[in-house]
């Protein structure tokens, strides 16, 4: 059962295996097999700690031997199509939501590949909250926009092993010819186990909230700073050239 990893060893990756990994991850499928996506790899340890306070300096950034941006890219593809006598559209909706779902599953791939070689990592949703700065930090041009980040490196085993993340059962997220909506007595039945597991109980209870679900709402996603990053990332879309 996999897990995420948070702390790591200083062994560092060797050039040739995560090139390896990333070659592999391209293999992912893409629309049109246009790859309209890049990674912009982290090993210097000054431009990690210009990375870190935009993922809220989570020790990961700084701790990793190597932090991977996976970005939505473009750039690459409309110079193409305009070195050969093509005229690109794709500053649309469309095009950028495209880029963004072949960026993730380039990403995934890259994180089953890694940890088949025996390398822990850890995905960074931070990154679409303060794109901004990444964008400066990286130098990334217009039509790049950053997606995911994911830290990764060999697993500290000195260090306590970190629990398993709970999952709602497979019946919970699978329909069948149509969706099935959920009555109250199946959500019930969904999420009685998660919220049941002593550590999500202590949540509740340190926070001072009458369920788990407050956390998510309350807590960890309210809905001003969902609002809040939502501008900024609408705005930093359409500076980087997408028009929507």
């Amino acid at each position: 059962m996999r897990h995420t990893v948070r702390d790591y060893r200083s062994t560092p990756i060797e050039e040739n295996l995560l090139l390896s990994l990333i070659e592999k991850a391209s293999h992912a499928s893409n629309t049109g097999n246009m790859q309209t996506y890049s990674v912009v790899i982290t090993r210097d340890e000054e431009q990690k700690k210009k990375l870190a306070p935009a993922h809220f300096n989570q020790r990961m950034v700084t701790g990793a031997p190597v932090v991977l941006t996976f970005c939505a890219d473009f750039n690459r593809f409309n110079k193409w199509c305009e070195a050969r006598n093509a005229v690109p559209g794709y500053d649309n909706f469309l095009s950028f939501s495209s880029a963004l779902i072949d960026t993730c599953l380039f990403a995934e791939h890259f994180a089953v590949e890694a940890e088949k070689n025996g390398l822990g990592i850890c995905y960074l949703g931070t990154t679409t909250y303060n794109a901004p700065q990444i964008i400066e930090t990286l130098e990334l041009p217009k039509f790049v926009i950053p997606i995911t980040t994911i830290t990764v490196g060999y697993p500290d085993e000195t260090k306590p092993a970190p629990f398993l993340e709970d999952r709602l059962p497979v019946e919970a997220i699978t329909h069948t010819e149509k969706y099935t909506d959920y009555t109250q007595n199946k959500i019930d039945q969904y999420y009685t186990t998660k919220e049941n597991l002593p550590h999500n109980i202590s949540f509740v209870k340190e926070n001072n909230k009458e369920t788990l679900a407050q956390i998510f709402t309350d807590i960890r996603y309210p809905k001003q700073t969902s609002d809040h990053f939502s501008k900024i990332f609408i705005d930093i879309l359409n500076q980087q050239g997408f028009k929507f």
